[in-house]
């Protein structure tokens, strides 16, 4: 199974290593070449806006979003999850997305760097620690959007829609493997090693 990862900047490395933990080949994604032959890809966190430019630089946010809309799954995880969103709250000064999930997120909502936090979150049953870095939330859902995770009982942190799975939180901070191992097993059908 290959596994593509949004190479242009923030937590690509993380995320790769995972993946490989978990039995994938890991492929970085940078160019619209490289999403020739994915089984899925990651869209990590980092800098939503420098993400987009980025894409946009390399000719890879178009063909990005036609091959999420003809079939393939994502796991985004907080900038990600802002860049696969349909509508931002406060989209810095011209930033895109690529509109794959009918959701609107508002970046940073708990505030910058210092008040980012570790806590426990249940997403598709399983409990994790997860890092809460200058995260988004979801704000509103579409019609088949899925609320797979939550906090402090209503502020939305994970989604699903069809097959792009969306957090607002890093799971690949602390070395936890399970988000993407249930990623790898429900929504790609795939048998881990891990």
């Amino acid at each position: 199974m290959v596994i593509g990862v949004l190479a242009l900047q923030g937590g690509v490395e993380e995320h790769a290593a995972i993946l490989s933990s978990l039995g994938a080949q890991v492929r970085r994604v940078r160019l619209p070449r490289d999403l020739d032959g994915l089984d899925g890809i990651v869209f990590p966190g980092g800098e939503s806006s420098t993400i987009d430019r980025l894409a946009r630089a390399f000719d890879l946010a178009a063909p990005l979003r036609d091959a999420v809309r003809s079939g393939l799954p994502v796991l985004a995880t907080c900038a990600g999850l802002i860049y696969s969103a349909r509508e931002l709250e406060n989209p810095a000064a011209g930033q895109q997305t690529l509109g794959i999930l009918d959701v609107t997120v508002k970046r940073n909502a708990f505030g910058n760097q210092r008040f980012s936090e570790e806590r426990t979150v249940t997403v598709d049953g399983v409990s994790v620690e997860a890092s809460f870095i200058r995260a988004p939330v979801v704000t509103r859902v579409g019609s088949g959007v899925e609320v797979i995770a939550t906090i402090a009982g209503d502020v939305i942190v994970g989604v699903r829609q069809g097959h792009v799975t969306a957090l607002s939180f890093h799971p690949e901070e602390n070395g936890e493997t399970r988000i993407h191992e249930t990623w790898l097993n429900c929504c790609l059908g795939a048998t881990s090693t891990g």
